[in-house]
């Protein structure tokens, strides 16, 4: 039953890919308009993401910006089962620039491993397809909670998964395998955007704001001596669909032995993409939940109306 409904999934998901462009972008733009003007989740959480991490902007500024990241929200769906369902050398060939292309290359010739920090900017799923196409590599990944939703990514992802990318869930021996994977000169991917469990993380500022923050990527850096990547597909401006590949030198301090070092480095690596177009950054994501302990602050997102 499970490999049923991730089929029929799929199937859905590939009628709305194969639509024409200028059709799947209105129907992300139609789709980024209601879930505003509606006030659901992600444009709620949108919102106060805003306040918190830009709050220099006035009013009609980050009224503006919220409008257009949900927009670019609304896109990001649609487009992203465009990319599942296509063939992966027709959607690398929307990438129509690069920048830091030799960062890479040079990080691979040196054998001393590489972390691909990859944060929730632009489509991700974009620059899985682009790493597979130039080197194999291990992806850490937490699975969803539903086994018929892991089945559809696997189906989705089957492309970029045969023999070139592994799966590894963020668990010991997962981690240890990342580890192995480095030492041997090898490449590991990383969200490293994403909120970990309480005692699992580091706090450290994110566009200013406390923020518990991962240590898994600074540990592995520290320990295994690889290059930290930055890496990217951000869209490009108008409404054609093209993007540019971009790739980013780690902060200083990322192998830093010190936790706090280097966890700030990691944000500031993060802020630095996602200020080069805040519109596309996942701002839908409750990135500020857990506060530091003997703050005296509150959950931020406890007081939203969900579904106002």
């Amino acid at each position: 039953m499970t490999d049923l409904l991730a089929s029929l999934l799929y199937a859905i998901a590939a009628l709305v890919g194969r639509l024409p462009w200028p059709l799947q972008r209105a129907l992300g733009d139609g789709l980024g308009w209601l879930v505003r003007r509606t006030g659901a989740r992600e444009s709620v959480v949108a919102l106060r993401n805003l306040e918190l991490a830009l709050p220099g902007l006035d009013p009609a500024a980050r009224e503006a910006l919220h409008r257009k990241t949900m927009r670019t929200t609304g896109r990001q769906a649609v487009e992203t089962l465009r990319l599942w369902t296509r063939p992966h050398a027709d959607n690398l060939a929307l990438i129509r620039e690069r920048h830091g292309e030799d960062l890479f290359d040079a990080a691979l010739a040196s054998g001393r491993g590489l972390i691909v920090a990859a944060p929730h900017h632009g489509n991700w799923e974009l620059l899985n397809q682009w790493l597979a196409a130039r080197t194999p590599l291990a992806i850490l990944y937490k699975p969803p909670e539903s086994k018929v939703g892991e089945a559809f990514l696997r189906k989705v992802r089957a492309d970029t998964d045969a023999g070139r990318v592994t799966q590894v869930r963020a668990e010991g021996p997962g981690i240890r395998q990342l580890f192995k994977t480095l030492k041997d000169g090898g490449v590991v991917g990383i969200l490293p955007d994403q909120q970990p469990k309480a005692g699992d993380g580091e706090f450290a500022p994110f566009f200013g704001v406390q923020a518990l923050t991962m240590t898994l990527l600074s540990r592995l850096a520290e320990r295994s001596g690889a290059t930290v990547l930055f890496c990217c597909c951000e869209r490009l401006p108008g409404d054609d669909l093209a993007y540019a590949l971009r790739i980013d030198p780690a902060p200083p301090g990322i192998h830093d032995p010190d936790t706090a070092v280097s966890v700030a480095a990691l944000n500031a690596g993060v802020e630095h993409m996602a200020r080069r177009a805040p519109a596309q950054y996942q701002w839908t994501y409750k990135r500020y939940t857990l506060r530091p302990p003997g703050s005296g602050e509150t959950n931020p997102y406890r007081d939203l109306e969900i579904g106002r």
